[in-house]
């Protein structure tokens, strides 16, 4: 094995460079609707890539920003896969909460999910084509995503292609705090259920009226007692809209129901559970309801070949005096196309994040040379053939 303290060391000295970068991918607002911001986080990302020899491909989404695609072909070995997304779940929000440092902890919308962690990935794969260790591999794909957040509608056809031409694939969303990786995740599902009723004065003639709203509340029980936290089975109605007026029966509403599920069987049956409580006649038979969607993330099963890389990640973290530890998450990424086609997969490489996701994200800049270490000695040892795939 390559002494992983020598890639730490390096980035040790890239450091500043590598922060200087994150914050400015950072601070370019980017949520998943927002197509010209994530456009311009890709271009940051993208010109270090290209200096490095990747082949850059763009192909818009509408409405959205591009699927990226940065191709780096070498030789017969290993086909590696690199997954990370250039979309937050943030607004236009960087002109109240911009990248800042305080101490050892980086802050920003995205920073953790995951704007350090792309940059990271590109310092890690420049630091190995410096030191040679690249050499042995077959070709480095490194896609970025536009719309990782939302669930990667449109991307997933793009993805899984990309993985059926892959040996082995490591997502960048941010590692646990003291050094989660992650293994396996259960399947997510995004349920969408409509209502259209009729609206009327519900003081002049309510009588003639059919509550939307009164359709689709009366499913907010019936689908949230599917929750079975023994069987780790959730169903969770995130949003529920309707109403013009105070004074006006509802005529429309919607909502949505986000559901997780520990393996495929667990999820084909509660999506099931689901119609059959949606397909109840509502109490007022004007008001008709549909519903769309589905499990949108398939589970991300622990294969065998996913075990070997986290066992050579825990030798690589014993020589780096870094903390490490095995997570099995409910949450969702677009490593599980890979891990569900049965490639070798790991995910939560980027730096140590702590409260993704909300106002009080941050990163440890501490943890981005040692994570970066690892990221970069996984690869290296993929690329000696010593990961046995």
């Amino acid at each position: 094995m390559q002494d992983p303290r020598a890639f730490a060391a390096a980035f040790e000295r890239h450091l500043p460079d590598l922060l200087a970068l994150t914050e400015r991918v950072v601070n370019i607002d980017s949520g998943s609707y927002m197509a010209e911001g994530v456009n311009r986080v890709e271009d940051a990302i993208g010109e270090t890539l290209a200096a490095l020899g990747f082949a850059i491909e763009r192909a818009p989404l509408p409405g959205r920003g591009d699927q990226f695609t940065a191709r780096l072909k070498l030789g017969n070995g290993p086909r590696l896969l690199i997954l990370g997304h250039a979309d937050t779940v943030w607004p236009a929000i960087t002109h109240e909460w911009p990248f800042s440092r305080s101490g050892d902890r980086i802050t920003g919308p995205g920073v953790g999910d995951m704007k350090s962690c792309v940059v990271m990935a590109v310092f890690a794969l420049r630091i190995l084509q410096e030191m040679g260790a690249l050499a042995g591999l077959g070709s480095v794909t490194y896609l970025i995503v536009p719309d990782e957040e939302i669930g990667s509608p449109q991307s997933r056809g793009w993805i899984e292609a990309e993985a059926r031409n892959a040996d082995a694939c490591l997502t960048l969303e941010p590692c646990r705090p003291k050094g989660g990786i992650v293994i396996g995740r259960g399947a997510v599902g995004a349920v969408y259920i409509e209502a259209t009723g009729v609206s009327a004065h519900c003081g002049a003639r309510p009588e003639d009226g059919a509550s939307a709203l009164s359709a689709l509340a009366s499913l907010v029980g019936p689908l949230e007692a599917l929750t079975d936290p023994d069987k780790s089975l959730y169903a969770s109605v995130g949003i529920l809209r309707s109403g013009a007026a105070r004074q006006v029966v509802p005529p429309s509403g919607e909502m949505h129901l986000d559901l997780r599920a520990p393996d495929a069987d667990n999820a084909e049956r509660m999506l099931q559970q689901v119609r059959e409580i949606v397909s109840r006649p509502p109490r007022d038979r004007r008001v008709s309801v549909t519903m769309r969607g589905g499990f949108t993330r398939p589970a991300f099963p622990t294969h065998e070949g996913t075990k070997r890389l986290y066992s050579l990640a825990e030798r690589i973290c014993a020589r780096l005096d870094a903390p490490i530890h095995a997570v099995v998450s409910r949450g969702g990424s677009d490593g599980s196309f890979a891990a569900g086609l049965g490639v070798p997969t790991l995910d939560g490489l980027g730096p140590i994040c702590h409260d993704s996701c909300s106002r009080r994200e941050t990163v440890e800049v501490s943890s981005i040379a040692q994570r970066g270490a690892l990221f970069a000695s996984l690869i290296a040892e993929i690329a000696a053939g010593r990961a046995k795939l």
